[in-house]
């Protein structure tokens, strides 16, 4: 059964894409721990990224850096953190946080209602520095 991240890939199930190329994307979070929240998914379904390819998991990271880059220059936080946590979905997964504390990467903090129409602004915005 393909993960809930495959079927956003494949387009079963809508995301908010700001990168894609053939070996990853990049998408907002739907349960953002801070507004801008992206996730970095390869396209391959690894379940724990110490089973990545060298080569997937250096240009995930070369991915995750240029969307931390467009968080900054977008929402100017004092930090862009990244977690590899792998917990929540059997697929690896890069969290990509504009951040102020600390508390930003605590999931208890996540968001299970973001405001849509800000969602939507934030994807536009990245999706165009990033492009």
């Amino acid at each position: 059964m393909p993960t809930i991240f495959t079927r956003i890939i494949d387009g079963e199930i809508p995301g908010r894409f700001v990168w894609q190329d053939e070996l990853c994307v990049a998408f907002l979070d739907v349960r953002p721990l801070a507004r801008g929240h992206v996730l970095v998914v390869p396209r391959e379904e690894v379940d724990h990224w110490v089973e990545l390819a060298p080569e997937t998991a250096a240009h995930m990271m070369g991915v995750a850096q240029r969307v931390g880059r467009a968080q900054r220059e977008l929402l100017s936080p004092a930090r862009i953190g990244m977690m590899i946590a792998g917990f929540e979905v059997p697929h690896v997964h890069v969290h990509v946080v504009p951040m102020d504390s600390m508390a930003a990467l605590d999931f208890r903090n996540a968001d299970p209602n973001p405001d849509q129409a800000d969602l939507d602004q934030i994807h536009t915005d990245l999706a165009r520095l990033l492009d």
